[in-house]
């Protein structure tokens, strides 16, 4: 079954056809960055006019390079939530006009269980059940994955994401954007002891896997000279380095906890800041952990995860209403708390 998947949460303009599941014939993204990193962050309405104006070439040079017509294709997906709703609107409006026009299966996905799915496009496919943690700009959660969707919250971020938070950080020292590359990069020459940033303390009760990162923002934005604990110039790099580690020691205390409590040894990582590279190598020398990453060019933004994950839906025979609409909040797992 070939499926072609559409993605427009953010600023991403992607289009895939992937085959049975598992095997891309095709990716392509267009990438919004030049247009958004003179604001230092993405501007929604821009987001949105580039998503109109490129849809129909990406979603062509998908089938082109899948070598597919659309008689070829077996099913429509497209992510419908969560995300920014202008974006979203562009894609899945799309994808259900193609869908229709073609007489074609059409199914609406989430996209962070798209990020979840992503790992499974590669040759060491984790098996259920496995923890997840699904870390970007907009979303920082540790859940327990049963199947493709049953998909449960444990764990989540109380205030704001950390990617958010790398973004926040390397725009007040004009490090330069996207934050998370930029730092990633920067912290390879720094000295991560530097600086002693706080990590929140919430494990208490309904909040033992959750975590925060304003109070981490708020230490390296306005208070940075109280955490100083070595002499010296005020070293971009060190600063980028210090904040790494703590903005990833902050994720992986609550999930080595899940880890010892839930028994599940297996953590798949998605998402943008799956990508850092200080948190592929922790997790990578977890000692009794089996940590399974996606490629670098499935970590952020792509249409290959939701058309991989809508195949699942179609072969099941889940069919979506093209009254279908875009939400920019998630409908699509089990949550911890109401």
């Amino acid at each position: 079954m070939r499926v072609l998947g559409i993605e427009t949460s953010c600023d991403e303009t992607a289009a895939a056809v992937v085959e049975d599941g598992k095997t891309i014939l095709s990716n392509v993204v267009a990438t919004q960055i030049p247009f958004h990193a003179e604001f230092q962050g993405v501007v929604p309405e821009i987001a949105s006019r580039k998503h109109t104006e490129w849809i129909y070439a990406v979603t062509k040079e998908a089938l082109d390079r899948a070598g597919v017509k659309p008689p070829d294709l077996d099913g429509v997906a497209v992510t419908s939530e969560p995300g920014m709703l202008g974006s979203l609107l562009v894609g899945v409006n799309f994808a259900k006009a193609f869908a229709y026009t073609q007489g074609l299966p059409f199914v609406a996905v989430n996209h962070i269980l798209g990020h979840l799915y992503a790992s499974r496009l590669t040759e060491s496919a984790p098996d259920y059940p496995f923890l997840g943690l699904l870390v970007s700009g907009g979303h920082s959660i540790v859940c327990r994955a049963d199947n493709f969707d049953a998909v449960t919250v444990i764990g989540a971020t109380i205030d704001d994401a950390a990617g958010e938070a790398f973004d926040k950080v390397s725009k007040r020292y004009g490090l330069g954007y996207p934050g998370g590359a930029v730092i990633d990069k920067l912290s390879q020459n720094g000295d991560a002891s530097a600086f002693r940033f706080p990590m929140p303390n919430l494990y208490k009760g309904e909040h033992q896997y959750d975590f925060s990162y304003s109070g981490l923002k708020t230490a390296v934005i306005n208070q940075l000279e109280q955490f100083r604990v070595k002499p010296g110039t005020r070293s971009p790099a060190d600063i980028a380095a210090s904040f790494q580690k703590t903005a990833v020691d902050i994720l992986l205390r609550s999930l080595f906890r899940a880890v010892e409590d839930t028994g599940l040894t297996t953590i798949v990582a998605g998402g943008g800041v799956a990508a850092n590279s200080y948190l592929r190598a922790r997790l990578a020398a977890r000692p009794g952990v089996r940590a399974v990453f996606p490629p670098l060019s499935l970590c952020g933004d792509n249409a290959a995860m939701i058309a991989g994950l809508g195949y699942h839906y179609l072969a099941r025979g889940d069919r979506s209403s093209l009254a279908t609409v875009a939400s920019s909040q998630t409908r699509g797992f089990k949550k911890k708390y109401p």
